[in-house]
């Protein structure tokens, strides 16, 4: 598995923003595709965020990650977040979303990030738990109940 940055494959964003938009667009109803691929565009950046990580194997793009600040605007006080982990149904299983969530971390920790947050539909953590993701709260986002959990990056990642 190779790993990269959006910034370095910016002709990946049409089918990410796909990607996003077919799993996650029904919560924005007011939001379609372009304005995805836009939004996309703000991420092609190699030393800040927000970025993008891509997991490409053979050549095919098979899974992406986000690092991005404050995700969740109840929570003023939690900057960094990891989000959109997303894998296509035909490669998962595979370890994929667990590889790429690791190249994330790897890569907040060479940028000084202390602490990542994220949010998850799956109230019992599931694969972050796995990966040492603590949770801190459950919430209400976008009409779902969320749980948020955290990662301190000084910890060894799992």
């Amino acid at each position: 598995m190779r790993f990269a940055l959006l910034a370095d494959y910016p002709e990946s964003i049409p089918q990410i923003a796909s990607w996003y938009f077919d799993q996650w667009g029904y919560l924005h109803p007011d939001t379609g595709l372009e304005d995805m691929e836009s939004k996309l565009r703000g991420s092609l950046n190699r030393y800040e965020l927000p970025l993008l990580i891509l997991a490409f194997e053979n050549d095919e793009l098979v899974g992406v990650a986000q690092l991005k600040f404050h995700e969740m605007d109840i929570y003023p006080d939690k900057e960094h977040w990891l989000g959109g982990v997303y894998v296509p149904v035909e490669h998962r299983g595979q370890g994929i979303a667990a590889k790429v969530i690791r190249h994330a971390l790897r890569i907040a920790r060479t940028l000084g990030i202390p602490t990542l947050f994220l949010q998850t539909e799956e109230l019992g953590g599931g694969l972050y738990s796995n990966l040492g993701w603590v949770p801190v709260a459950q919430a209400r986002n976008c009409g779902l109940d969320v749980l948020v959990m955290e990662k301190v990056l000084d910890e060894k990642i799992v």
